[in-house]
């Protein structure tokens, strides 16, 4: 068996010309390419962001519309929030607007369920 610390040693010696030139060497007598692996892993990472991109981890909550109870949606919209009633009546009255940014999934479907069950028109972005 050769002694992997002095091939080690040798290979560390070597320009970057002539491990490149070792490289092409290496593949054409074993028939494989440096390359493929590279490719490989390079496609994993991409996938990975793919999946990240599906599934979304971070909601906003967007009023609509304050539907039929405004009262009742300006309530939950200070429960929400903790806004005062001037500014929660605001929101409630402004079409698009932002009640809750950025929260988790499990937060923004409790908060539109509770929106939509004092009357208004929510989306979830």
């Amino acid at each position: 068996m050769a002694d992997l610390e002095k091939l080690m040693d040798e290979l560390s010696e070597l320009t970057v010309l002539e491990a490149a030139e070792l490289v092409k060497m290496l593949e054409e007598k074993w028939g494989v390419s440096a390359a493929a692996p590279v490719a490989a892993m390079a496609a994993a990472p991409a996938a990975a962001e793919e999946e990240a991109a599906e599934e979304q981890s971070e909601f906003d909550v967007i009023i609509k519309g304050p539907g039929p109870k405004k009262i009742e949606t300006i309530k939950v919209i200070r429960q929400l929030t903790n806004l005062g009633l001037v500014d929660a009546k605001n929101m409630a009255e402004t079409p698009d607007s932002k009640v809750l940014e950025a929260v988790g999934k499990e937060i923004a479907e409790d908060a539109k369920e509770k929106l939509e069950a004092a009357g208004a028109e929510v989306e979830l972005k």
